[in-house]
């Protein structure tokens, strides 16, 4: 049944907010968002939960958006993942290694996360996240190898 007009809410632009950031599977596909001085977003492979407030990802050295946050830290991370996560996650995103060991072509980026909105909705879940079939082994295993790295430096923050 759909609410009458009297019965809406008024819109608004807040959103519900997460204490800390949950967990979400390996093959995570999230969206950054950077600006400059507008919104730019791009998909990024498995990001990484190095904590309640703080996430992990490799972005390529050529990459506009590095380039943006480096002169506009201020991102945000979008992640609707298998386990009815539905989320985006705001903060000042800052270079942690680069290059990466082990991958000269990538940098590691930290996002500190200010504000967890939270987007899940008591009419639907989220069962199934963005994917993608990998179609080249060796970058599968290079993905693999960038993602192991970042988990080794959010233990190393640990």
């Amino acid at each position: 049944m759909v609410a009458q007009a009297q019965e809406r809410q008024q819109p608004s632009t807040a959103h519900p907010e997460l204490d800390a950031l949950p967990h979400w599977p390996l093959d995570t596909i999230g969206v950054l968002i950077t600006t400059d001085p507008g919104p730019h977003a791009i998909p990024v492979s498995w990001p990484v939960r190095a904590g309640d407030r703080r996430i992990l990802l490799s972005l390529k050295y050529d990459r506009g958006s590095l380039a943006r946050l480096r002169k506009r830290p201020d991102v945000a991370l979008l992640l609707l993942a298998d386990g009815n996560v539905a989320l985006c996650a705001r903060g000042p995103a800052h270079i942690v290694a680069d290059p990466m060991p082990g991958a000269d072509d990538y940098v590691a980026v930290a996002i500190d996360v200010d504000v967890i909105d939270d987007h899940r909705q008591s009419a639907f879940q989220v069962v199934g996240g963005i994917q993608r079939t990998v179609l080249d082994d060796a970058e599968l295993r290079y993905l693999q190898a960038r993602v192991d790295t970042l988990h080794r430096i959010a233990d190393d923050d640990n």
